[in-house]
């Protein structure tokens, strides 16, 4: 199967949003990033539509399709009908000569193979006599019949949808021409892909619209009053049905939108509970008027609907109806080969989820899954990651967290705005000679702390760091530090107990003092000391001078 549909890895933010709206889950996640599963996508868009990173894009067949214009050859464009939505005011004839100026031969209304399609259900419903038919205009539906409900397939009309039953007439009229179909379809690029060489190429109308505006060119609006033009229809929400005569003997007429709603009929049809009727089914919530790839006005169904509704007429298109062999499509079944795991595996897989008894599994759909037994099925399947799991990933993370809370060996407290304490470790209860957690949880700190510091915090914001601080009640030395974590919800406060270092810096002061007094006292002592030493040897000094000079005199007298 084509891949219509890629990837900008670098947007994908692991958000989980496109699975969680993939009505078929066709979409698995590595490393953190999703990877669209082809064999198994319905290409309904939905992924490209609710994308906050806008991370899935449509496979582009502009410069294809600009290759064409340019070698000269014979280029008609198909515009499907939901365009008097996309491009209000303009009409075909604004849209004709617009495409004109881009090198296309000629433009004319997909809306004229709708005319043959639903002539064609007309037929079948009058002279067949079927059990319920299917409508085949929805490629996505088509899809969703051909992978996920094959039994069901052979309730859908064998018949070509609108595309590619205009691009075959307009090949049947111009044999040379080459055909664009152009719409708000992402599906019609599969589509185009495999229903052979009717369609050479798709464009979206996001596609044309920027080709347009990068070529300075405005549709402009031609004036048209044409009733024979119902089939405009088609892109509404029982837009089929509106062109059809609905007069089968006995059959009911009813129509169908969504992947869901689609999907729940079908079941409906297996069970056997719906007989004889017409069912209109479109993949898009009103239709194609709510595609995926509409440039603008999305999410506009009321206006849409008018907007096509005031250019439609009461009448049919007057088209040349082929013979039904020409119209004729045939749907085989497309098998998808993705395992299923036994009950012993998806039990396995459940206990790493951390889902070990039935009530653990709370099936809350975060994941993308409706239940948590389809999630390990994923998982098995190479779709899906444990750790895609929010519950799971909470529980541990709370787990993580509290094992660090409570295994840190400074003590530690988590404060409100209100300074209530919300956490407490077990080395805090040790500092405060608590018993258990709950003596503390939801009391006011200044019980056990001087609140100012935390105060100081809360006002502005700026965290302190290794505050000192004595808990005299405790005899402890501390160092506070507070930070405020979760956007200042709250306030972690880390107290390091620095009590023995600060004993010890004491002690030493102690032996300091001691030390120095010691020295000031011996040195006191010796200085005395030398002091005596010092008068004693100016005494002995003075009487040696003394009897020097007596001798020096009796031997002068002699």
């Amino acid at each position: 199967m084509p891949n219509c549909l890629t990837l900008r890895k670098s947007n994908c933010k692991n958000c989980h949003k496109c699975i969680r709206n993939c009505p078929v889950k066709s979409i698995r996640f590595s490393a953190g990033q999703a990877h669209i599963i082809s064999d198994e996508c319905i290409l309904c868009g939905h992924c490209l539509v609710v994308c906050p990173q806008n991370a899935k894009q449509i496979v582009s067949e502009l410069e294809k399709v600009q290759v064409m214009l340019r070698s000269g050859e014979t280029v008609i464009a198909s515009i499907a009908p939901s365009f008097a939505a996309n491009y209000r005011g303009a009409g075909i004839g604004g849209i004709r000569d617009a495409l004109r100026k881009l090198g296309f031969a000629d433009a004319e209304e997909t809306a004229l193979g709708a005319t043959m399609v639903k002539r064609e259900y007309e037929r079948i419903l009058a002279q067949e006599n079927r059990d319920i038919v299917i409508s085949s205009c929805c490629h996505t539906v088509n899809l969703l019949i051909r992978k996920y409900f094959p039994e069901q397939l052979r309730y859908l009309a064998d018949v070509m949808s609108p595309m590619e039953a205009h691009c075959a007439d307009i090949k049947r009229r111009f044999p040379a021409a080459r055909t664009v179909f152009i719409g708000p379809c992402v599906a019609k690029k599969d589509e185009a892909e495999t229903c052979g060489d009717m369609v050479d190429a798709v464009l979206t109308f996001e596609e044309l619209s920027a080709w347009l505006k990068q070529e300075g060119i405005t549709p402009g609006s031609v004036p048209e009053e044409n009733d024979e033009s119902r089939a405009r229809f088609f892109p509404t929400t029982g837009g089929i049905l509106k062109t059809m005569a609905q007069d089968a003997p006995g059959y009911s007429y009813m129509a169908i939108d969504g992947v869901e709603n689609c999907a729940a009929a079908l079941r409906d049809i297996a069970r056997g509970s719906v007989h004889k009727c017409f069912i209109e089914m479109s993949a898009c919530t009103g239709s194609c008027v709510g595609g995926p790839a509409m440039d603008i006005h999305r999410g506009s169904p009321v206006s849409d609907y008018m907007a096509v509704a005031s250019y439609a007429g009461t009448r049919d298109f007057p088209v040349e109806q082929p013979d039904t062999s020409m119209i004729r499509q045939y749907y085989a079944p497309i098998e998808l080969d993705a395992p299923m795991p036994t009950e012993a595996q998806i039990t396995e897989i459940l206990e790493q989820m951390g889902k070990h008894r039935p009530q653990d599994e709370l099936n809350c759909g975060t994941c993308g899954y409706n239940t948590c037994r389809e999630k390990a099925a994923a998982v098995f399947q190479g779709k899906a990651e444990i750790s895609m799991c929010l519950p799971y990933l909470m529980e541990r993370a709370e787990s993580f967290s509290a094992d660090i809370v409570r295994n840190i060996p400074s003590p530690l407290l988590v404060l409100n705005e209100r300074l209530e304490v919300q956490q407490v470790n077990v080395a805090a209860l040790r500092m405060f000679k608590l018993y258990t957690p709950s003596d503390i949880l939801g009391d006011q700190i200044d019980r056990v702390l001087d609140p100012s510091i935390c105060q100081k915090v809360l006002e502005t914001g700026w965290g302190v760091f290794n505050q000192d601080l004595y808990l005299a009640e405790y005899h402890r030395f501390v160092k506070e530090t507070v930070v405020p974590i979760e956007q200042g919800r709250l306030l972690l406060c880390i107290l390091h107990d620095v009590t023995d270092e600060e004993e010890i810096r004491q002690r030493r002061e102690e032996i300091r003092q001691e030390t120095a007094e010691v020295a000031d006292k011996v040195v006191a002592r010796q200085m005395r000391i030398v002091q005596e030493i010092a008068l004693l040897l100016g005494e002995t000094a003075a009487e040696t001078k003394v009897a020097l000079a007596k001798l020096k005199e009796s031997i002068r007298d002699e």
